[in-house]
């Protein structure tokens, strides 16, 4: 029900896939109805109140006549309208309608309980309002991404449906449900929000996750492919420092770097440190970690939080500022500079696996060195992937940019940083997959010796993905599969001993 309680993180994402019954509950529909009482009366009283008897932005001042209000709404849904670019991913745009559906039903919002149902016909049906992924500045609100999901609300918009494009009153005939329509204040709450800015951080945010947990095992695979040493993971090292995060991480290297033969194989060498990007993991991880936590709980919040304006409280009106996307602009740049710096400690992993650190290994991991180049241009398509990172890692909520002629004077960024963020994901994932792909046959080439028992799992599932080829072959294809699986989650520490998922992959 929703209305009732809270979304947490993990019905947030779990959502896509389980696609429950959502329908709202008896208490949010008594607040609602009771704050759309308050909206009547504001416009029965002629009491000027922006939004409902005003015009928007710098035409706040404008009083809009009781005959116009209604018409007031319409136009500002078809005016906002104004998204360019590709439509955003269908699973983002149904987080936006499941957050937006959400924030209405607490009802400070002021509209009726059939926008909120229309909203759940349409993601039970699974009609998807194709929503242009740029034109918005964070505040106030994502107005332009939310004005394409209204017009489709309103029988005005686009939608698809099982690959079927739909337009007009077909979208709302697809969910089953009668055009709402559009009173007094509602255009306005269906635009004013940061709920396309909280879908695009909290896509993020999961992926994220993932690849953090592909970063440990394909840091942990790397240290065998290097014959490097298991020490800078010992927890007293990690319970010196006194930071939980490190020493989880430290936790998670050591479940997969357990006794192997070839660790043993080098105890006696002279090679007294491994380089940072070896030795320095878990204070890294840990601390992207550390940084995902953050993330999480502010997007948490801000999912079950209001972020219209104004907003009703029993019988008064107050504007407010709710919509700036501030918040959720911080935590995406925050994540995409950390998740950058995962990506570059990953590259540097790829160039030791390629530069011959364990002697037992060829340059770039070849069988005939200058006859084949081996991986010498994958870890030139990981650095390229690595420095494209650092450009889209610099923050967009350090920018603003004035809009509707002074009035909004502060903007956030907040969907171009979580645009960002999903870019970051991208080449993160590919860097991931290479050097998953790289310290495989770092390991393969040191047989008969064997790594753990986890690792030796890791590797199996690495060979059933993208079997490993002697000689030079071409690349691209093991390492978009492998990345395909780094999405998935495949490669996650938790999963070390589990077999392949049934779910299929896919880029859609």
């Amino acid at each position: 029900m929703l209305g009732d309680s809270a979304l947490d993180l993990a019905t947030i994402e779990g959502f896509e896939q389980a696609r429950p019954a959502v329908r709202l509950s008896p208490a949010a529909r008594e607040r609602m109805t009771a704050s759309r009482a308050t909206v009547r009366r504001v416009v029965a009283s002629g009491q000027a109140s922006y939004g409902i008897n005003t015009g928007f932005g710098a035409f706040a001042n404008r009083r809009i006549s009781t005959e116009q209000v209604r018409q007031l709404q319409y136009n500002l849904v078809r005016s906002h309208a104004c998204g360019v670019g590709e439509p955003l991913p269908a699973p983002v745009v149904r987080r936006i309608l499941l957050l937006k559906a959400n924030s209405l039903a607490i009802g400070c919002s002021g509209v009726r309980p059939e926008l909120v149902e229309a909203l759940l016909a349409m993601l039970a049906a699974d009609v998807v309002p194709i929503i242009p992924r740029r034109g918005s500045v964070g505040a106030s609100g994502d107005l332009a991404p939310l004005a394409h999901l209204a017009l489709a609300l309103v029988g005005e918009g686009e939608a698809m449906q099982q690959g079927r494009r739909l337009e007009g009153a077909a979208v709302l005939q697809a969910a089953g449900v009668e055009q709402p329509g559009l009173e007094p204040k509602e255009g306005l709450a269906l635009l004013n929000g940061t709920q396309a800015s909280s879908a695009l951080a909290l896509e993020g945010l999961f992926r994220a996750r993932r690849l953090l947990a592909t970063a440990i095992t394909a840091g942990a695979l790397t240290v065998e492919g290097l014959a490097g040493s298991f020490v800078p993971f010992d927890d007293r090292i990690h319970a010196a420092r006194g930071l939980p995060a490190q020493r989880e991480v430290a936790s998670r290297f050591r479940r997969l770097l357990t006794a192997s033969r070839i660790n043993a194989s080098h105890v006696d060498c002279d090679r007294v440190q491994d380089p940072y990007a070896v030795r320095c993991m878990p204070q890294v991880y840990g601390a992207v970690a550390d940084t995902l936590d953050h993330a999480g709980r502010v997007l948490e919040a801000e999912a079950n939080g209001v972020s219209d304006n104004p907003l009703i409280f029993d019988d008064e009106v107050l504007s407010g500022g709710n919509f700036h996307a501030g918040p959720i602009g911080y935590v995406a740049d925050f994540m995409a500079i950390a998740l950058t710096d995962l990506a570059a400690m990953s590259e540097r992993r790829i160039d030791l696996l390629a530069r011959r650190v364990n002697p037992n290994l060829n340059m770039f991991l070849t069988n005939e060195p200058g006859v084949e180049s081996g991986f010498m241009i994958a870890h030139v398509t990981a650095a390229a992937l690595a420095s494209e990172n650092k450009t889209l890692a610099h923050p967009a909520s350090v920018d603003t940019i004035p809009t509707s002629a002074g009035q909004e004077d502060h903007v956030s960024m907040a969907p171009w940083a979580g645009l960002k963020l999903l870019s970051v994901c991208e080449n993160a994932a590919c860097v991931l997959a290479i050097e998953l792909l790289a310290a495989a046959h770092a390991v393969d080439d040191q047989r008969p010796l064997e790594t753990t028992p986890a690792l030796e799992a890791v590797h199996r599932r690495i060979c059933a993905i993208a079997p490993l080829e002697r000689g030079d072959h071409r690349l691209d294809g093991p390492i978009a599969r492998l990345a395909e699986h780094v999405n998935l989650g495949t490669f996650e520490d938790r999963h070390a001993h589990d077999g392949l998922p049934e779910k299929t992959p896919t880029t859609s």
